[in-house]
């Protein structure tokens, strides 16, 4: 098989991803079917018609492989997978017995193969053993492997009578995939589908990227129930992303629940989902809540160009006041804005287009009767004419009578005229009167049937109008070597056990040791020894038993505040040495710690985390102490630059605090950002030795940041990532 890319970043994980001629994949010129069949009611049979009919249609050559049978839907079987002549581009596995079969088809040094057959990883400890034997079948070969678990999906017969730009549909379950699919019924083009099934070999990432490569693809839409690699993952969005190819998923594994079932289903850890939302708003992915929005917010991106400039204001335009301040709650509930349209635009409105008493700054009623005559293209018009428009919302709640026809083809005209998108919610509950909302999807508008799914779609166009304007590869100039600080880090490192924590003194040693500044603090192994400190330091004084295996050290008593003379020092250090007894007596003391009070400024925490699917997570909160109450934490999996951790700090919940709150300076948010990068660095520098980093609180003052306390976790291996 095609190796993955040996151009790696300094924590190991890969910069390119590897090459895969999908090409061959889909459009096969030689395909063989495995155990196939053509006995009514066999499941086989229905796949072994499905690949013939495919075939049939593409001119490509079919062989049904069977040991029996002479022929299968009147072509002539060959007995094995060796028979069948020439380069073999495809084998399709429909037998149960896929793991030998596919030694035969490795052995025969077919392109591609599909399983279709489930009973893998999904099921349990056997399958999971099974499913290994596939990845080690795979893996010493030039094969490629759709599957298993999974289906013909990729071979199904779209349509291709239709204009414009397509959906590319990527799914790990082919019925979730079937809505989408059968947008082709009303008019929504779609041009490949992708069922990735259980990713032993072909994963989400490889069909991504060449999704985003084809001219004809304006969106990728998928349904995910887990992913393979995370590091593909950040590559293969990457990718999507600097071709301005949107990508739009639903993503399952919210709830416990949702987890549990997409483990049985399709045998993926599905991953922490806070981090993946995180990776998602790195890249610009919009995330789907169903089916429905999948499908119209893809079709969505399909049909509109890119947005000129971030954050497009939006125009809400309808014939009914109550329908137009609906709307607009919802637009602006979504965090969308709602310009008023120029003095010009109103001027010309309100002379003779649309009566004096109603409102036409935005949202614009235009009450009605205008959408009938020859007002309601000229209405359009000035619209979509304004300079605050950067898109036309129009909600129409159902079937107007005599204003539907001109209404609709006024819509639809405009529409054609202009790069902004105008977006139209047709109301008209299914079955009642689909003819114009037909209409307005023949005419290549982005039509919703809900407020909602608009809503949703209008805020996915502009958020990723913002993106796109803003976006640049995180993977452009990336570290391969680690800094000299890493030598140090290493040493202090080797200090602890693997899969121990270190103790705060040498916890912010490694702090120190990549230039983050950290509380003047000395170590100090007797009550004497402590007091000369204090007086240095300068009272009041803070005072902590240092120790690796006492980690939670304001719960059990180990931490003195406002320490404020000598004699409370010798005191304190006393007591602090006790309580440490008392809590655990076969703990690891270094001493007590004498630390400077630091005053003023936000509590926040900086950490790292090894996530299973991304390796090394950044994350920021506010809170110190109560972060865990407060939970106001983001995150972000690295690479990434300063832009990026600003955008971290700025979806913080209480991030208005870092601008002054109730009278307090602001403080210095860019000393918050250079803290991130640089623990992002350590993160990266020492992937294979640090298992979990905690900087919690470190104080952001008017000027710079300070780290109070921190926690290092090594790693329980010490190898790469």
């Amino acid at each position: 098989m095609s190796e993955p890319s040996t151009d790696v970043d300094v924590s190991g994980r890969a910069l390119a991803l590897r090459a895969v001629d999908l090409d061959r994949f889909l459009h096969p010129r030689t395909v063989a079917v495995i155990g196939a069949s053509d006995t009514p009611g066999r499941p086989n049979a229905g796949m072994t018609k499905k690949v013939k009919d495919w075939a049939d249609a593409h001119g490509a050559a079919f062989f049904p492989v069977h040991p029996t049978h002479e022929s299968v839907l009147g072509v002539p079987c060959v007995r094995s997978v060796f028979d069948v002549p020439g380069d073999l581009d495809l084998a399709v596995i429909v037998t149960s017995k896929a793991v030998e079969s596919l030694e035969e088809v490795v052995e025969r040094k077919a392109a591609f193969a599909v399983i279709f057959a489930a009973g893998f990883a999904e099921t349990g400890a056997e399958g999971r053993r099974q499913q290994a034997r596939l990845e080690d079948l795979v893996h010493g070969s030039d094969v490629h492997l759709l599957g298993p678990n999974t289906n013909l999906n990729a071979f199904e017969e779209f349509r291709t009578d239709l204009d414009g730009r397509s959906i590319a549909l990527i799914t790990q379950s082919g019925h979730q995939g079937r809505p989408v699919f059968q947008g082709q019924e009303l008019g929504i083009r779609l041009s490949h589908w992708a069922p990735t099934g259980n990713e032993v070999d072909l994963e989400f990432a490889d069909f991504v990227r060449y999704f985003a490569e084809q001219p004809e693809v304006g969106v990728v839409a998928a349904y995910v129930e887990g992913f393979k690699d995370g590091r593909s993952l950040q590559l293969a969005l990457d990718d999507a992303a600097r071709r301005r190819t949107p990508v739009v998923v639903v993503k399952v594994g919210r709830s416990d629940e949702g987890r549990a079932m997409a483990l049985a289903h399709t045998g993926h850890l599905t991953g922490s989902d806070a981090v993946i939302s995180s990776v998602f708003r790195q890249y610009g992915v919009t995330r789907a809540e169903g089916l429905d929005d999948l499908l119209e917010t893809a079709a969505m991106f399909a049909r509109t160009q890119p947005a000129s400039r971030p954050d497009p204001g939006v125009c809400v335009y309808s014939i009914s006041g109550g329908t137009g301040a609906h709307m607009a709650d919802l637009l602006a509930a979504a965090g969308l804005r709602i310009p008023p349209l120029a003095r010009a635009t109103q001027r010309a409105l309100h002379d003779g287009l649309v009566p004096g008493y109603l409102r036409v700054s935005n949202p614009v009623d235009c009450g009605g009767g205008p959408v009938a005559d020859a007002r309601g293209r000229k209405i359009l018009d000035l619209l979509v004419a304004d300079p605050a428009v950067g898109a036309l919302v129009v909600p129409i709640t159902g079937s107007l009578g005599s204003y539907d026809e001109p209404f609709v083809r006024d819509l639809v005209a405009v529409a054609a005229t202009t790069p902004k998108p105008v977006f139209v919610v047709w109301g008209s509950p299914p079955g009642t009167d689909d003819t114009w909302y037909r209409a307005l999807l023949d005419g290549g508008l982005p039509v919703f049937r809900t407020f909602g799914n608009c809503v949703r779609a209008v805020r996915a166009y502009a958020d990723y109008a913002t993106f796109t304007h803003r976006y640049s590869s995180p993977f452009a100039d990336v570290a391969r070597e680690p800094r000299p600080a890493a030598r140090k880090v290493r040493r202090i490192l080797d200090t602890a056990e693997p899969g121990i924590a270190l103790s705060e003194h040498a916890s912010k040693a490694v702090l120190r040791a990549y230039g983050i500044r950290v509380s003047k603090d000395v170590l100090c192994e007797s009550a004497t020894a402590a007091a000369r400190a204090a007086g240095e330091l300068g009272y009041p004084v803070v005072m902590k038993v240092s120790s690796p295996d006492l980690l939670h050290k304001s719960d059990a008593g180990l931490v003195r505040l406002d320490v404020g003379s000598a004699r409370e020092v010798r005191t304190a250090y006393d007591e602090l040495l006790t309580a440490a007894r008392r809590a655990d007596r076969k703990a690891r003391v270094e001493g007590v710690l004498v630390c400077e009070t630091v005053t003023g400024g936000v509590e926040t925490v900086v950490g790292v985390s090894h996530d299973e699917l991304f390796g090394p997570v950044v994350m920021v909160g506010l809170g110190g102490v109560l972060v865990e109450v407060l939970g106001d934490v983001s995150f972000r999996v690295p690479p990434f630059d300063e832009a990026e951790a600003e955008r971290m700090v700025r979806e913080l919940a209480g991030a208005a605090l870092l601008d002054g709150a109730r009278g307090a300076p602001p403080v210095d948010t860019g000393a918050l950002v250079d803290v991130i990068m640089k623990v992002q660095r350590l993160a990266l520098d020492c992937a294979g030795e640090i298992a979990e980093l905690d900087v919690n609180p470190l104080v952001v003052r008017p000027r710079g940041a300070v780290a109070l306390d921190a926690l290092v976790i090594r790693n329980k291996e010490t190898s790469s990532v």
